[in-house]
């Protein structure tokens, strides 16, 4: 594998690539109040191998992932590349991310292009590139479709793509399967192993966040067990098995009960042993959109037949095309819309919305809501409070642990207008507490 010189440390016989020492990381809320999530996290990622983050939901796996990136400097500690303080940006590394993060206004190659461009490569680099990592991860004559056009596996095969294509020494991998299939999950963990393990190329590491016990026995040499409230490692494993591995070997299945028994069991006593580790909940970030402008959006595509060109619907409407987008996202996550290319068509949903009274509009926007994350969170969260209600601060500490990368205070903004349009919460701005409806 191409790797660049350095003069980077070598523990135990490995050349170590990055150094996470003494990390800890705090978020603020408005109050002033920090928010520990990470708490003195220590380790190194080495030429080569495959390591795994695995860790209950909360536990600042995606918080640690950023980090390394450099897309998130930790309140305290550092991060060495090559042996070097991390300034910025990490140079040597390229994400892939859980929910794809596709630009659906762009084809196949135009979403893998635009890190390329970013990069400041020639037009011809690109164009080899591009052509290259479309081939590495099976996409050929996909190049282009567009993101509404593709399954959910071969949407996770762009982010993969785009994450390659820059030729990143260490490639960082956020749950990157846990929005597909078990059967496409498995056939993307096999590929992406098989992209690792040549020796032409890079990735020369992989650094792996998954609450999926599996997973992380199927791909990672060394696996990294957080605990939870604020994160910190309690134990390493190092995984020997010899590769290929097979789901159904003897060998593999004592790793995963091994495994299960550490984060279920007495290694990890804040985890009762009787209770089995909670599926972590997919929160998507709320696009910033009011109520009224997605009404609006609705109510202008039915006038004009239901659908209508995204360009044509930002210049009719007067609203900066960026803006336009969020609201057509909003949407779009509401099921109110369906986005093919640059049309913006709207669903059965939102005609049987349009069409309803007032109150039964309310019903069925209530009924959205409670098909996403967040909100679906925090109404089992209330459900199960004293009075049904909770501190303002609970739900900004809830939006951080799951997005720490977003706006907090924006996102609860616009959490609370669309809760209070459906009288699914309500929010007192006195007492600061959210409460059900």
């Amino acid at each position: 594998m191409s790797t660049m010189v350095s003069n980077a440390a070598v523990i135990e016989g490995v050349r170590v690539l990055c150094e996470v020492q003494h990390v800890s990381h705090d978020f603020i809320l408005p109050n002033g109040k920090p928010i520990r999530v990470l708490e003195d996290i220590n380790f190194s990622v080495g030429a080569e191998e495959v390591v795994a983050l695995l860790g209950p939901s909360g536990c600042g796996k995606s918080t640690l992932l950023r980090i390394l990136a450099g897309l998130l400097p930790p309140t305290q500690g550092k991060v060495l590349y090559h042996g070097q303080p991390l300034q910025g940006l990490n140079p040597g590394v390229a994400m892939v991310f859980q929910s794809f993060a596709l630009f659906p206004w762009m084809t196949v190659a135009e979403n893998i292009q635009t890190v390329l461009k970013a990069a400041g490569l020639p037009p011809e680099e690109i164009a080899d590139r591009t052509e290259r990592t479309i081939r590495l991860v099976g996409l050929s004559g996909f190049e282009e479709a567009y993101p509404r056009e593709l399954s959910g596996g071969m949407k996770q095969r762009v982010g993969i793509a785009r994450a390659l294509c820059v030729d990143p020494e260490i490639l960082l991998m956020d749950e990157p399967f846990s929005q597909v299939d078990a059967l496409t999950a498995e056939s993307l963990r096999a590929e992406v192993l098989d992209i690792w393990a040549s020796q032409d190329r890079n990735p020369s590491s992989i650094v792996l966040v998954s609450h999926d016990i599996k997973e992380v026995a199927y791909m990672a040499d060394r696996i990294i067990i957080l605990s939870a409230s604020p994160g910190r490692v309690r134990t390493v494993v190092h995984n020997t098995l010899p590769r290929p591995r097979d789901y159904r070997s003897a060998e593999l299945l004592r790793l995963i009960d091994r495994l299960h028994e550490i984060i279920t069991g007495h290694e990890l006593p804040d985890l009762p042993a009787a209770v089995p580790a909670r599926e972590p909940t997919f929160v998507e970030p709320l696009p910033e959109a009011s109520v009224s402008e997605i009404m609006g959006l609705l109510e202008y595509l039915d006038a004009r037949g239901g659908q209508c060109n995204l360009f044509q619907i930002a210049g009719e409407t007067h609203h900066e095309f960026g803006r336009m987008i969020s609201i057509v996202k909003a949407a779009e996550l509401l099921n109110f819309v369906d986005t093919p290319k640059s049309m913006v068509i709207l669903t059965s949903q939102a005609t049987k919305f349009l069409q309803a009274t007032p109150e039964e509009r309310k019903r069925l926007w209530r009924e959205q809501l409670l098909r996403l994350g967040l909100f679906r969170e925090i109404f089992n969260t209330l459900q199960r409070a004293p009075q049904h209600q909770v501190d303002k601060d609970f739900v900004l500490e809830t939006i951080i642990m799951h997005m720490p990368q977003e706006n907090y205070e924006k996102l609860f903004d616009t959490f609370i207008r669309w809760a209070r349009f459906g009288d699914l919460f309500s929010y007192d701005e006195t007492t600061e507490t959210v409460a059900l409806q």
